[in-house]
């Protein structure tokens, strides 16, 4: 089942896009270049290539991935983090050092630094022997997510409401979690979304790299990575918190 627009979010706490779906990663013999979810490669862009620079330093940002925003038109949210000693940046949704930028017929944000035509980076990558940096790409497939972890993102979503104020007062919830996924209601590690309506969730991804198994390297802190989209679906934010 595809996930579509709700029609109906005001806000980072509602449910923009439905079905919640999970990612799955998926490794392909030859380099995706085709317009779909992945983490990593070379990004599959929809209109002129725009890679993200840092503002300040004008280094240029590290692809991590494309992901499709739910609607009746192809379009895709383009991730870029700025990284320094393996410390991502993006605590903040509009310092420039996290850039999600949406194509085709996207806005760039104001607080975005594009570099000149020809400018490229570093894509996602994992740590290799001797821990030397080694590129990947993931196809992502997005899947249903079990019904009974899905109430459960529900219910802490919920619970998070009442701690917000916003909603009648529920018990605690203990349910399974789920790291990575496209959709829903996000539940966000403090309660507290970092951007203000009407900025609409669009997907969660997860802290890896601690483990020799781990498919990439992402340093949230242990923590998680949260994107959004405005009501018309032209422009992103990207932030990451841990509690």
């Amino acid at each position: 089942m595809i996930a579509r627009p709700t029609g109906q979010a005001e806000g980072p706490y509602d449910a923009a896009f439905l079905p919640r779906q999970q990612m799955i990663l998926r490794a392909d013999e030859q380099p995706v270049s085709d317009p779909v979810a992945k983490f990593g490669g070379e990004p599959v862009w929809l209109s002129a290539p725009a890679w993200p620079v840092h503002p300040d330093s004008g280094e240029p940002l590290v692809f991590i991935g494309q992901f499709p925003i739910p609607g009746p038109e192809l379009r895709l949210a383009y991730l870029f983090l700025h990284e320094e000693d393996m410390e991502m940046g993006g605590l903040r949704p509009e310092d420039g050092d996290a850039v999600l930028l949406v194509q085709p017929d996207g806005r760039i944000p104001s607080f975005t630094a594009i570099g000149p035509p020809g400018t490229r980076g570093r894509t996602l990558w994992r740590r290799g022997p001797d821990d030397a940096e080694t590129p990947v790409e993931w196809r992502v497939e997005l899947q249903p997510v079990p019904p009974g972890i899905n109430r459960s993102i529900d219910e802490t979503a919920a619970f998070q409401r009442s701690m917000r104020g916003n909603g009648p007062d529920v018990e605690v919830p203990g349910g399974e979690d789920l790291h990575d996924y496209l959709g829903g209601a996000a539940c966000y590690p403090n309660h507290y979304a970092r951007v203000d309506s009407p900025w609409q969730f669009l997907f969660k991804i997860s802290d890896a790299g601690e483990g020799e198994d781990d498919p990439y390297v992402l340093n949230f802190g242990y923590g998680y990575g949260f994107a959004f989209v405005s009501p018309d679906h032209r422009e992103g934010r990207f932030y990451w918190e841990c509690s």
